[in-house]
């Protein structure tokens, strides 16, 4: 038996906000996850609140006050998504740019998104002050039609958007974006081909955005590019557009949040999915890992559990039932199943807020209402009551329910 004081299942960014909080609080913390972090499949935007019912939202914290009783935001408060944006701050420094107020920044499919924290490598990008962008697309990537996204932003921000698609030097049709990264970071003799490359079709613009390949160091890059340009007698800012997955920025912050986890003295175990646990009374008493078909048991005094939402699987559904499937919580939902979706694809689904719920301190609750285990508390995607997709939230709500979840374990642990 593993003896720790305070055990988070899961390793995005909801489970490592949470173990970063526990530990800055004093407790001795472990992380289990079943695989590789996420974030690397995430944009590396921290999305807060971008919509309440269809409409855009400027200022996201003030919006909270409008969001139904049920909401995790509503649950936690506004000081715990205060003090999630505040350790994020802490912890991504210069890197990450953002104020109170949403920016819009552009994808690569022609939309705006809200969003509340973002690399600094994309803040040259961001719409609204009427700037003429050009937008590159690199010919071997399919993720980023820089023509068709440019001629979707020129209809709908101010400033004229324009997209050309080039074949970077040196590279097989089938390098990855990591290669790009590599080179970009790397080569001198890469990046001043690239330029010569695109130099020609600059015509006035004020900045151009690339898709998100900068790598580990994207101001250094940033800086080496515009310093090719104004050699090319072209005066631009460059920034990077984020993509989809493998992201480069979402890796860039896994890096960071694991190094300062490991700074912190947090223990990261990867590879051992949760197996089985055990309780007696209100008390989880053991959590069960498979390690290598090993069954290792740990005995946390508190437990927080972050194992995302259905896409994540942290939530499971069968033909009559919606269930969290390694403590059974109870996930509320419609007893019906056609009534868990809506004919229209961008309907109000039910599923999309398929989740366990919470109470003010994190801790689970059963069908209830009453707290399921006192020493076992839900954080990020796990935990219900919001469709984050509609509303740009996800992030945000990682940051607030995991802050929330790790203080609390913590001041538990302190406490007993």
């Amino acid at each position: 038996m593993i003896a720790t004081e305070v055990l988070v299942v899961g390793g995005g960014l909801a489970g490592s906000v949470a173990a970063l909080s526990a530990a800055r609080e004093g407790a001795r913390v472990t992380v289990v996850s079943k695989s590789e972090s996420t974030l690397k499949q995430a944009s590396g935007l921290v999305d807060v609140l971008g919509r309440v019912d269809d409409d855009l939202v400027a200022e996201p914290i003030d919006a909270i006050d409008n969001l139904p009783d049920e909401h995790p935001y509503s649950v936690v408060g506004k000081d715990a998504l205060r003090e999630g944006l505040a350790l994020f701050d802490d912890v991504t420094g210069d890197r990450y740019r953002g104020t109170d107020r949403n920016a819009l920044v552009p994808t690569t499919q022609g939309t705006v998104k809200p969003t509340l924290r973002y690399p600094a490598s994309v803040e040259p990008g961001i719409v609204g002050d009427g700037r003429e962008t050009l937008l590159v697309g690199i010919s071997t990537d399919p993720d980023f039609d820089a023509k068709r996204a440019a001629a979707n932003l020129d209809a709908t921000v101010p400033g004229d958007v324009r997209g050309v698609t080039v074949r970077f030097p040196r590279l097989r049709d089938d390098a990855k974006r990591t290669r790009h990264a590599k080179l970009l970071s790397e080569s001198d003799e890469f990046r001043d081909a690239l330029v010569e490359k695109i130099a020609p079709k600059v015509e006035g613009a004020d900045r151009v955005g690339f898709p998100a390949v900068f790598g580990e160091d994207p101001a250094f890059v940033r800086s080496e590019l515009e310093e090719g340009f104004e050699a090319a007698g072209e005066s631009v800012s460059v920034f990077e557009v984020p993509t989809g997955p493998p992201s480069i920025p979402g890796t860039r912050l896994r890096d960071l949040l694991r190094h300062e986890l490991e700074s912190a003295g947090v223990e990261l175990v990867t590879g051992v999915p949760v197996v089985d646990f055990e309780a007696e009374g209100s008390q989880v008493e053991s959590v069960v890992v498979d390690r290598n078909g090993a069954r290792v048991p740990y005995a946390p005094e508190q437990v927080v559990l972050a194992t995302g939402g259905l896409v994540g699987e942290g939530i499971d559904s069968e033909r009559d039932r919606v269930y969290e499937p390694i403590f059974d919580l109870h996930v509320p939902h419609p007893a019906d199943r056609y009534d868990w979706s809506e004919e229209a694809a961008f309907g109000d689904h039910a599923f999309a807020r398929f989740g366990v719920r919470i109470d003010a301190d994190g801790r689970a609750l059963d069908a209830d209402g009453a707290v399921s285990y006192e020493n076992l508390r839900a954080a990020g995607a796990v935990v219900g009551g919001a469709d984050t997709a509609a509303q740009k939230a996800a992030s945000g709500i990682s940051l607030a329910t995991g802050w929330r979840a790790g203080t609390r374990a913590a001041t538990a642990v302190n406490q007993s």
